[in-house]
């Protein structure tokens, strides 16, 4: 199977997961279960598709729809042997992320030419799921998370791009670009890498302004 077409699949089926696993800890029944992993496992891919005016990717190819119910089934009668769901939710979600921003930039490539949209295809298609998952549980999202997050989408998106500039191997920019986007995210997750955050300074007084 083709590399890319593969990381789509998995991050699909990832990402599905995760979704599933959103509407374990909110206790609900088989269809929340098959609505959580749907609408988290094709969310990412539906805007990228969206942007670039392509064919929604899982109305064209209906396989994508029975690999997020077979993993929404799977979890549903699953969930409850893991000690800590939030946690693997994180750590699925990682994986996702590094899979879906490669496939995403591979799209945005293909169809554009253009590296800058490559790398915001990436970006939003390895992040949207996780946050539209987020939004509908009620859960504290992802995007607001102390670690890096977004940034390992566009490091996975900017590797890949990079090496199909290049000329490398399909196969080895994928790889690559996924390794480097889950490095950075499982690194966060782990050692809590983050930016400087904002720091507010008080504002001047009104009669300050001159």
């Amino acid at each position: 199977m083709n590399p890319i077409l593969l990381l789509d699949y998995a991050g699909v089926a990832v990402f599905a997961a995760t979704g599933a696993l959103a509407a374990s800890r909110k206790q609900l029944d088989i269809i929340g279960f098959l609505f959580f992993a749907g609408v988290t496992g094709t969310g990412g891919g539906t805007l990228r598709d969206l942007v670039l005016d392509l064919p929604v990717f899982w109305v064209v190819n209906p396989a994508y729809l029975v690999v997020c119910t077979a993993v929404a089934v799977f979890v549903y009668f699953s969930a409850h042997l893991v000690e800590s769901r939030y946690k693997l939710l994180l750590w699925l979600d990682a994986v996702g992320l590094s899979a879906y921003c490669v496939m995403g930039a591979a799209k945005g490539l293909a169809a554009t030419g253009s590296p800058a949209v490559a790398l915001l295809t990436g970006m939003m298609t390895g992040t949207f799921g996780g946050i539209l998952r987020d939004l509908l549980a009620g859960e504290p999202s992802v995007l607001l998370r102390p670690e890096i997050y977004i940034t390992a989408a566009l490091t996975g998106a900017a590797v890949f791009t990079l090496g199909e500039l290049s000329g490398a191997p399909p196969m080895a920019s994928a790889l690559i670009a996924f390794a480097a986007a889950l490095v950075v995210r499982g690194g966060a997750l782990r050692f809590g890498w983050t930016f400087p955050r904002y720091k507010p300074r008080p504002g001047r007084r009104p009669e300050d302004i001159v």
